[in-house]
């Protein structure tokens, strides 16, 4: 897929076509150059910044754990 760098302000940018676009627009992206090339990626998110994303689990353990029965173990 090809797509062309145009001049905006004193930057160069980069359209990227909707077939390849990411989903949000509210994304933080890396650029690197490693030679000729310019990588653009997501920036990585912390595991911390993952679950603060993620959704509580809404009935997760809302009863406890309840009774289990213990077995009889061997003694070491």
């Amino acid at each position: 897929m090809q797509t062309k760098a145009f001049k905006n302000g004193n930057s160069q940018a980069v359209r990227i076509p909707a077939e390849i676009a990411y989903e949000s627009t509210d994304i933080e992206l890396d650029i690197v150059r490693i030679g000729n090339k310019i990588i653009i990626q997501p920036v990585a998110q912390s595991l911390g910044d993952i679950l603060r994303q993620m959704k509580p689990l809404p009935n997760f353990m809302s009863e406890g754990r309840g009774d289990q029965e213990q077995k009889e173990r061997e003694s070491l």
